[in-house]
C-alpha cells in the first residue's frame, strides 16, 4: 500500500537550512575563535565643522598621550600610535582577555583650506580633541548691503491708472 505525502514547503525550508548549518559549522571548525584572533584597531571619531575651524575628537581610552603621532599632509590628517603590553605575571591564567595592545593607524582626508601650522591638539580623559583652524581665504565672509540713498516714492492714484487703460 502506498502513502500518499502532502507537500509541505516548510519541511524543505528546514531542511535546507539545517544542510547550511551544518556546512557552515564545519568551515568555523578549522577556523580560531574571536578571542584568538588579533585585534583590529579602529579609532572611534567625531569631525565637526563651524566658519572658523575643523574640530576632530577621537576616542583613545588608557593611551599614553606620549605614545600618540599626528601628522597632517596633503589635506589628510593621520593620528598613530601604540598601546604597550603590560608585564604578564608567571603563573596567571586570564579567564577573559578583552584588552588591546599594539599600533593603530586612522587617516580622515579633510577639505582644502587647513592652516596646518596653527592646528592645536588636546589630550583629556581619553579623548583628543584636534582643532584645524581654516586659511582666511576659505572663511565664509558676511558682506554688509548698504543703501545709497532713498529713491523718491512713485505716488499715483486708482483714478490714473482707469484713466489710462
Amino acid at each position: 500500500m502506498n502513502n500518499i505525502t502532502r507537500r509541505d514547503p516548510f519541511r524543505e525550508i528546514l531542511s535546507l537550512r539545517s544542510t547550511m548549518d551544518r556546512i557552515f559549522d564545519n568551515f568555523m571548525i578549522n577556523e580560531p575563535t574571536t578571542w584568538q584572533k588579533p585585534f583590529e584597531w579602529n579609532v572611534a571619531l567625531d569631525v565637526a565643522e563651524d566658519e572658523d575651524q575643523f574640530t576632530v575628537k577621537a576616542s583613545l581610552p588608557g593611551i599614553n598621550p606620549d605614545d600618540l603621532t599626528i601628522t597632517f599632509t596633503d589635506d589628510t590628517l593621520t593620528i598613530t600610535g601604540e598601546v604597550r603590553t603590560e608585564q604578564e605575571e608567571e603563573g596567571t591564567r586570564y579567564h577573559l582577555r578583552e584588552r588591546c595592545y599594539g599600533s593603530f593607524s586612522r587617516g580622515i582626508r579633510l577639505p582644502r583650506g587647513i592652516n596646518s601650522d596653527d592646528i592645536k591638539a588636546n589630550y583629556d580623559a581619553g579623548v583628543l580633541t584636534l582643532q584645524l583652524p581654516k586659511v582666511e581665504e576659505v572663511k565664509p565672509r558676511k558682506i554688509e548691503v548698504h543703501t545709497i540713498k532713498e529713491s523718491p516714492m512713485i505716488e499715483g492714484s486708482i483714478k490714473d491708472i482707469v484713466h489710462k487703460n
